[in-house]
């Protein structure tokens, strides 16, 4: 930007209709015109970019923003029309800060249209909320924006889209017992592990013999000792010590995609 002895000069040598001058120099290209209309309509940016500060967006970066937006007011504006230039900057710069919103600072992708309607409809619970004393029921916001009751609805659960709420987030009141988002999220269940198990064994399974397979199933399913299969079996416990050694390692193998020996 030019210095402001630089800008100084520049506005002192335009006559009484020197703003008409610097904005027909600013779109001509003239950088020192158009660096004397930022500076002189600098606070209408800023306070403009307050106006969103209540975002979780850095306010350095709404100003730089709202100052985009103004350059482009001062690029475009036509002092010839007869009106104002802040009647024509200000729409200019709030619509490049409801772009910005809209394109760069939601959590979740949500389309153009419902950003805008909600954007809108949160500015409205904010207007009627601070001159009511009270917040708008969605019926109320309808009739003020002359939307239906649906559209209200949608535009509402819209906005909870354009923060995201970290997992360690406290949910209900304050008054009860403190839980966070991230305790009410399911968790890997346990038993999954003993369902695959479950299909493996059942698969390596076919190819133990029949005695084998009896005798597996009386030790680990139903829990008996070796001296009570070995009477169930009609062999003796060493036997059975013998078999559920030699099924282990049958079953081992298998599982691993080797043959057994």
């Amino acid at each position: 930007m030019a210095s402001a002895a630089s800008v100084l000069k520049l506005r002192a040598d335009f006559s009484p209709l020197g703003d008409r001058q610097l904005f027909a120099l600013g779109r001509a290209g003239n950088s020192a015109a158009r660096d004397a209309l930022v500076r002189q309509y600098m606070p209408l940016a800023r306070t403009l970019a307050r106006r969103y500060d209540r975002s979780s967006e850095p306010f350095d970066d709404l100003l730089q923003v709202s100052l985009l937006g103004l350059l482009k007011a001062i690029e475009r504006f036509d002092p010839d029309l007869g009106y104002p230039f802040t009647s024509f900057a200000v729409p200019t710069i709030l619509g490049e800060m409801r772009r910005y919103f809209r394109d760069s600072s939601w959590s979740v992708h949500v389309p153009r249209g419902h950003q805008e309607r909600a954007l809108k409809v949160r500015d409205a619970q904010e207007r009627l909320a601070a001159g009511w004393g009270r917040a708008p029921t969605a019926n109320e916001l309808a009739e003020y924006l002359e939307l239906s009751t649906e559209e209200i609805v949608d535009a509402l659960q819209v906005i909870q889209a354009y923060e995201a709420v970290s997992l360690d987030a406290p949910r209900g009141s304050l008054a009860e017992e403190f839980t966070a988002y991230g305790d009410a999220m399911g968790h890997e269940d346990e038993r999954y592990e003993l369902v695959e198990l479950d299909a493996t064994l059942a698969s390596v399974l076919a190819h133990i013999p029949p005695r084998e397979r009896r005798i597996l199933r009386l030790r680990f399913l139903e829990d008996l000792t070796q001296t009570e299969i070995a009477a169930r079996v009609g062999v003796s416990q060493m036997q059975v010590s013998r078999l559920l050694r030699h099924s282990l390692d049958q079953l081992r193998e298998l599982a691993q995609g080797r043959t057994p020996g």
